[in-house]
């Protein structure tokens, strides 16, 4: 295994697949208001030559490698922080640094090193979207603290990746928007609930050992039923967001595929069998999120004529 496949084993790159979504939906919602200099907007029914000018382009970039260094950075510093738990847990102790192919400073280091990247890309972004960097990486390396004393973790997790859209609306434009922010209720929502889905695997683990979550502290069946109302908010969220936004009809036939997302990992997943907690998790909610917002911006292309 080679040091770049052992760090993005560390940080479960493909999990990526989650959040990153729902920022491009984000990037492409500031589009049509981004200020090009001065107080300049881009022509709302402009062409492609648009989305290809040299600061949509830059900030685009700039927005991914915030979205990458913001993640590794949370996920390898919950690793970090968990890495005595997960020695003690069969299910984690396979993890890189329990099972020793990284050390814990090796991880610390990258903790950093994204952190600062992270700040450095916020820094060529705009002055608010820096000065909210520090409040964004606090939320996002908090939440590995959260299981040691409140079971909404789960909820703290939603905040954090639910600055995806938001954050990419704000690299664009510099202002905030009702529009992105119910897509970012959204995530908070459904990322909540299927993180719910995923802590039941170690109810018994975190019940002897005094860590919180919903599934320990409610049961399993009780701790689905949150899962499930979090869900409907979601959706709810997702269809405010679809009549505010007067879509075009493409975006309801990507919100079909993510609502029937939702659904499907309930189906999956049931109090006395947790199989396919996994096949929910990683399946039905990568889906999900690639769908939508596949749907999501070919509604954006058509409405501005893109």
């Amino acid at each position: 295994m080679t040091t770049v496949s052992k760090y993005l084993s560390l940080v479960k790159f493909s999990h990526t697949i989650f959040a990153m979504p729902f920022a491009f939906i984000g990037f492409f919602l500031a589009i049509p208001y981004a200020s090009v200099s001065g107080n300049n907007l881009l022509d709302v029914q402009g062409t492609m030559s648009n989305l290809l000018s040299p600061i949509i382009l830059q900030k685009g970039l700039l927005v991914l490698v915030c979205m990458v260094t913001a993640r590794n950075a949370a996920m390898a510093f919950n690793r970090y922080l968990d890495r005595h738990f997960d020695a003690l847990n069969p299910r984690t102790a396979i993890r890189e640094i329990p099972a020793g192919i990284l050390s814990a400073e090796s991880a610390l280091r990258f903790v950093i090193g994204n952190s600062i990247v992270f700040i450095l890309a916020t820094w060529f972004i705009n002055p608010l979207c820096f000065y909210l960097s520090f409040v964004a990486l606090f939320v996002v390396l908090f939440y590995s603290f959260t299981k040691r004393f409140t079971a909404l973790c789960h909820l703290v997790l939603g905040v954090g990746l639910s600055l995806a859209p938001i954050g990419a609306y704000l690299a664009v434009t510099g202002s905030f928007a009702v529009l992105p922010l119910l897509f970012s209720f959204a995530v908070i929502f459904w990322v909540s609930g299927f993180d719910i889905i995923y802590a039941l695997q170690d109810v018994e683990f975190d019940q002897s050992h005094q860590l919180n979550s919903i599934p320990a502290a409610l049961g399993k069946e009780r701790a689905l039923w949150v899962a499930r109302s979090l869900h409907i908010c979601s959706a709810a969220c997702v269809t405010i967001a679809g009549i505010y936004g007067g879509f075009h009809w493409l975006y309801f036939m990507g919100y079909g595929v993510f609502v029937g997302m939702l659904i499907n990992q309930h189906r999956l997943v049931k109090p006395n069998d947790l199989s396919k907690v996994n096949l929910a998790f990683m399946t039905s909610n990568g889906i999900a999120s690639v769908v939508f917002a596949i749907f999501v911006i070919a509604a954006l292309f058509v409405q501005y004529g893109w």
